[in-house]
C-alpha cells in the first residue's frame, strides 16, 4: 500500500525545468520532498500538496524524500507533444514519451535498419556511483572521446533524480544520456536495452557507452534477490548486437560485509551464473595481499574460463577525481575510504581508452 499525507509547501530549495527539491510541512513538522515537475507540474510556497510518504516512514535508502503525487494548487496542462509510448505503465503516474525506436521518430529508420554494434565499446556497471569516476577517467585521460549514458530501471526511474548526472552533463564529461524501460527524463527514450544500445552507437556515434542504473539498487541478502543482477543480461545483449561488452566489476575492502569483500558476491554472481556469453573482466593492480584475495575469487569461481581476465592500473584516479572537482561516494564512502572501489573503476576507464586508441 502506498501512504500518503497531506502537506503545505514552504520552502523551494532548489528548482530547474523538470525537479524541484522542497520542504514541506506535514501536521507541523517539516520534511524534504520532491516535485517532478512533468509529472506533477510546477510548485510554489504555499501549495497544498499530496505526498507518498512510504520509503521515509520505512527508512528506506531515498535520502529521506518525500514525493508530490499531487498538487492541488496546479491546473494541468494538455500535453502536446509527440510520442505514444507509456512508461510507468498502468500506474496513476504513466507518462508519456517519444521514444527513439518508435515510428514518428526522427530516428525509426536508421535505428530500424540496424545490423551490428561493430565492437562499439559498451562498459556495463551494478552501481549509479560507477558512472562518475569511470567517466571522468575517461574524459581525464582523452578529452575528446564522446560518452553516452544508458540509464536502466534498476534504481530510480527518474534521470533528474541524479545530482550526478547532472553535474557530468554540466562539466561536459558525459556527452547523452538514455533512459530505457521504465527509466524516463533522458536526452533519449528507449524501449529496452536493445534499442538504448543501438540509439547510442547508431544515433549518438558514441566513442563509449556507461550503462548503470540511477541511484538506489536494490538488495535483499540473498544471491540473486538483487537489482544489480541486470549487469548479466546487458552484457550478454551487447555481444548478442556484436558490441565489446566489458564488465566494471565491484571491488572493495572497506565494506563490513564479507559478501562485498574483494570482488563482491554481486560481481561473482553475475560473471559464474548469469552471463552466457564471453566478456572483459578488468581488475586494478592493488597490494599483494588484495591481489591474492581477488586471484583466489577467481580461482573459486572459475571465472577465468569464461571471461577476459585483465589487469589494469587505477590509481590516476583521484587525479581525475580532482580535476574536475567531483565529490563522488559509494555507500557513504568517498576516495579516502574506499580507495579500491575507485582504483577499479579507474582502472575501467584507463582500459577503455587503451582499447579506443588502439593500444590493446
Amino acid at each position: 500500500m502506498i501512504s500518503l499525507k497531506e502537506g503545505i509547501i514552504i520552502e523551494i530549495i532548489n528548482c530547474d525545468d523538470e525537479i524541484d527539491w522542497i520542504k514541506v510541512s506535514i501536521e507541523g513538522n517539516n520534511y524534504k520532498a520532491v516535485n517532478y515537475s512533468k509529472l506533477t507540474g510546477n510548485v510554489s510556497i504555499g501549495d497544498k500538496v499530496i505526498l507518498n510518504t512510504t520509503a521515509v516512514e520505512l527508512s528506506l535508502g531515498t535520502g529521506g524524500y518525500h514525493f508530490v503525487v499531487h498538487n492541488h494548487n496546479y491546473k494541468q496542462k494538455s500535453d502536446s507533444k509527440k510520442g505514444h509510448i507509456m512508461k510507468l505503465r498502468y500506474t496513476p503516474m504513466q507518462i508519456k514519451c517519444l521514444a527513439a525506436e518508435e515510428q514518428s521518430s526522427p530516428h525509426h529508420e536508421k535505428i530500424k535498419s540496424f545490423t551490428s554494434l561493430s565492437n562499439y565499446i559498451f562498459l556495463t556497471g551494478s552501481l549509479h556511483s560507477m558512472v562518475a569516476p569511470i567517466a571522468s577517467m575517461i574524459k581525464y585521460l582523452r578529452p575528446k572521446t564522446k560518452i553516452n549514458y544508458i540509464m536502466t530501471d534498476g534504481g530510480a526511474l527518474p534521470l533528474q533524480f541524479s545530482l550526478t548526472v547532472k553535474e557530468l552533463k554540466k562539466k561536459g564529461i558525459i556527452d547523452n544520456t538514455i533512459t530505457i524501460g521504465h527509466s524516463f527524463g533522458g536526452d533519449f527514450e528507449c524501449v529496452n536495452i536493445y534499442t538504448g544500445l543501438i540509439t547510442s552507437k547508431e544515433v549518438l556515434e558514441s566513442d563509449i557507452t556507461i550503462i548503470a542504473m540511477g541511484p538506489g539498487i536494490v538488495g535483499t541478502g540473498t544471491r540473486y534477490g538483487y537489482s544489480g543482477i541486470e549487469q548479466g543480461s546487458i552484457l550478454d545483449a551487447v555481444n548478442a548486437l556484436g558490441g565489446k561488452s566489458i564488465a566494471i566489476p565491484r571491488i572493495t575492502f572497506s565494506d563490513n560485509r564479507d559478501r562485498h569483500r574483494g570482488i563482491s558476491h554481486h560481481t561473482l554472481t553475475v560473471l559464474n551464473k548469469i552471463t552466457f556469453s564471453k566478456c572483459d573482466l578488468v581488475l586494478p593492480i592493488l597490494s599483494e595481499e588484495k591481489n591474492l584475495f581477488i586471484e583466489k575469487q577467481i580461482n573459486n569461481t572459475k571465472i577465468s574460463s569464461k571471461h577476459n581476465i585483465l589487469y589494469q592500473e587505477g590509481e590516476n584516479i583521484k587525479e581525475a577525481l580532482d580535476f574536475y572537482n567531483l565529490k563522488t561516494t559509494t555507500m557513504g564512502r568517498n576516495y579516502n575510504q574506499d580507495k579500491d572501489y575507485f582504483i577499479s573503476l579507474g582502472a575501467v576507464g584507463k582500459y577503455a581508452v587503451a582499447l579506443i586508441e588502439g593500444h590493446q
